[in-house]
């Protein structure tokens, strides 16, 4: 037998059930269409061109241990079947190839499309921090490529 009284709370959790039945769709639609923010300028070494892109504005998270930032690396001209093994990091100075093989952080993964990577960081980013790539090639060249940080942040 159904009640005929529509209370004011039968009309509120109706209207509460709609307002829930759009919020999938709307973060849907957010989950499609990210906004990130400008890559960095692209710049070229040893015949391979590259652009970093972060992935937020955030300052560096925790990541098992360690202080990290999301990138994704373009590799713009050469081939990245040519690369053996590429790092990023950020810091006022290059972490040293045999520091940063320790870790499995910082290390560039992915397709010839792109290169996400969990570039290591410290807690904050300061003005004298850059953004550091450390790459080397099968034919046992090591390169760095470095990027400025803009007042700190990205």
């Amino acid at each position: 037998m159904a009640r005929k009284v529509a209370t004011p709370w039968r009309k509120v959790k109706y209207l509460l059930s709609a307002v829930i039945l759009t919020l999938p769709p709307w973060f849907y639609y957010q989950s499609q269409n990210p906004v990130f923010p400008d890559a960095l300028e692209k710049k070229s070494a040893n015949g391979f061109d590259f652009t970093p892109m972060p992935y937020d504005e955030k300052p560096p998270y925790q990541h098992d241990g360690k202080y990290v930032k999301d990138f994704l690396v373009m590799v713009n001209d050469g081939e990245v079947s040519d690369i053996r093994q590429a790092y990023l990091n950020i810091g006022p100075e290059p972490l040293p190839l045999d520091v940063l093989q320790e870790e499995e952080l910082g290390i560039l993964h992915g397709t010839r499309h792109g290169q996400h990577v969990h570039a290591l960081a410290s807690d904050s980013i300061n003005d004298e921090d850059k953004l550091w790539l450390t790459v080397q090639t099968w034919k046992g060249d090591t390169f760095q490529v470095d990027w400025p940080l803009q007042g700190g942040g990205l």
